[in-house]
């Protein structure tokens, strides 16, 4: 029976190219010459420090911008608040969302239900599973959840006939 999996995963390799090129660009501005900020890449979160805030914004801005041109898509990103110390030292965490959380989840599997197109929609722990009998069913729902706008990316994995 012909199936797909519906995922929200970030390719960890673009993301440690991403925060790469941002320590590369840090390093090279001449506005954070001997501030002490800095960006590192801990598994799933980017941390960065810088001394005010005006510089935390600038540091949030460089890896942003960096890791949307390399195509990670914005709704994967978390940016939390800066925390500012009562020296003026700025503390920030971006942290990268993988997998498919449970009410992102039911609103797609009802999504794909309204089509009134024969497939099924599981939900199997962070993905979801669909299955059908006709190729031609699957590619509609694939085409149809492309054009919706949900609260995650989504990537379309395992296409099997």
């Amino acid at each position: 029976m012909p199936s797909f999996d519906i995922v929200s995963k970030v390719n960890s390799m673009e993301i440690e190219n991403a925060v790469s090129q941002a320590q590369k660009e840090l390093l090279t501005r001449f506005d954070f010459k001997g501030s002490g900020a800095e960006i590192v890449l801990d598994k799933q979160e980017i941390k960065l420090r810088a001394p005010d805030a005006f510089k935390m914004k600038a540091l949030v801005e460089m890896v942003v911008l960096r890791l949307a041109k390399r195509n990670i898509s914005m709704k994967s990103i978390d940016q939390g608040e800066a925390e500012l110390s009562p020296l003026g030292h700025a503390r920030q965490v971006i942290k990268i969302k993988q997998g498919i959380d449970g009410a992102a989840a039911k609103e797609i599997s009802t999504h794909i239900r309204s089509l009134g197109i024969k497939v099924t929609a599981a939900i199997q722990g962070d993905e979801l599973r669909v299955t059908g009998k006709n190729r031609d069913d699957l590619q509609a729902v694939i085409a149809a959840c492309r054009t919706q706008d949900f609260p995650v990316a989504l990537s379309f994995v395992n296409f099997r006939d």
